[in-house]
């Protein structure tokens, strides 16, 4: 039996996929995606299926997601199901069509939130100075 497993990553949000034979379906926190969050975040997840048709019509999917915000959660799955795929299919077409059309569905996007500092209410702000 082939099993594959992945992982993605976005600011805190850590996803990881898993891909078994089966029957196509795919789960998320072992909610199926055609009613997972909003309809944004569904169509963003499934762009990773939509750019390459019929790559898991033979395997189930199931994903582990936390940390993060919705959308950060959103982008951590859709990186682990895309490098998912192209592990299950080894197919260099579908790894040049990624890339082409969103290099973050292969590759984690680093970008970290910048740290508070001392002496402001941000990471930039600082509060004002008055002479009088």
């Amino acid at each position: 039996m082939k099993i594959i497993n992945t992982s993605g990553k976005r600011k805190t949000a850590i996803a990881r996929a898993t891909l078994r034979e089966g029957k196509g379906r795919v789960r998320i926190n072992s909610v199926p995606l055609e009613v997972y969050g909003s309809e944004i975040i569904r169509m963003k997840i499934a762009e990773a299926i939509a750019l390459a048709p019929g790559a898991i019509d033979g395997a189930d999917v199931e994903i582990e997601v936390s940390g993060g915000g919705v959308m950060g959660q959103a982008e951590a799955v859709r990186t682990a199901l895309g490098r998912g795929i192209l592990n299950w299919t080894n197919d260099p077409r579908i790894k040049e069509v990624y890339l082409s059309y969103d290099r973050t569905l292969l590759v984690n996007d680093s970008r970290q939130k910048e740290a508070k500092k001392p002496h402001g209410r941000g990471a930039r702000a600082r509060f004002q100075k008055s002479y009088r």
